[in-house]
């Protein structure tokens, strides 16, 4: 049996980068999958195509998640389509980075709107689905290692991953007695649209890839399994946990 067989899977941002790497894993673990998306249609639509194409149900939800009613409309057309919801994974994200003193006030509301208060509110919705339904389930916030760290171009950034940790860890002991388990996952520095263009400069990727103990930046799919593993029933004793995913970056001091 796949890990994930007869669940319904819902995955923010993910028309790219962890959040499609997550959607396609967990069709291929078993789930039907519904995304949610924000401006991507053709890369929402060949999301869907590969979610099909692992013999899974796909839905594809188009939505600003800073917006809090997106979160209900995600969910509520995910029990349409799929009955149910026994996962979420709060991946959507932002980071246009930028230096602290002359940062614009825009651009950090928008990076929390989107980063913290759009994660805050896909784990609401989607829990009180899973309370409604009564058998349980798992939140599961896409962090990062900068909740742990600094970054000196992330000011606004590194506060809202905090935020996503700290908020599993508050979810996990608010929804314990309904058995929905909370975690996140730490990535590292991984390849994604988010820094695509910071690490286009081949010193800084060559000294980045140089931190990391096992040798190379982090793919999209290097998530997948961590996050379907906090999403399966192997899980099922595993809550306020937070995994880092970064090849071993955060441990090299050296």
């Amino acid at each position: 049996m796949k890990l994930l067989e007869g669940k319904t899977v819902l995955v923010t941002g993910a028309s790219t980068g962890i959040g499609r790497a997550a959607a396609v894993g967990a069709a291929k673990a078993g789930a039907d999958v519904a995304i949610n998306y924000h401006s991507r249609d053709d890369d929402a639509a060949a999301c869907i195509a590969e979610i099909e194409a692992a013999g899974r149900r796909g839905l594809a939800v188009k939505g600003d998640v800073a917006a809090p009613e997106t979160a209900t409309e995600f969910v509520a057309k995910a029990v349409e389509a799929f009955g149910k919801v026994d996962v979420m994974v709060s991946n959507a994200g932002i980071c246009p980075f930028h230096s602290f003193l002359d940062m614009p006030v825009e651009t950090v509301q928008r990076t929390m709107q989107v980063n913290l208060l759009g994660g805050y509110f896909m784990c609401q919705a989607a829990a009180n689905q899973m309370v409604k339904q009564g058998h349980g389930g798992a939140l599961i916030a896409v962090s990062s290692i900068s909740a742990l760290v600094g970054g000196e171009y992330q000011t606004h950034y590194t506060p809202t991953k905090a935020g996503l940790h700290s908020l599993m860890q508050s979810t996990a002991i608010a929804l314990g007695k309904h058995n929905i388990r909370c975690n996140s996952v730490l990535p590292g520095t991984i390849l994604t649209e988010i820094n695509k263009e910071d690490l286009a400069d081949e010193a800084k990727r060559k000294y980045m890839e140089g931190r990391i103990p096992l040798g190379r930046l982090g793919q999209a799919e290097d998530l997948a399994g961590p996050i379907i593993f906090l999403a399966s029933d192997m899980a099922a004793y595993v809550t306020g946990a937070a995994l880092l995913v970064d090849g071993g970056a955060f441990v090299n001091l050296q």
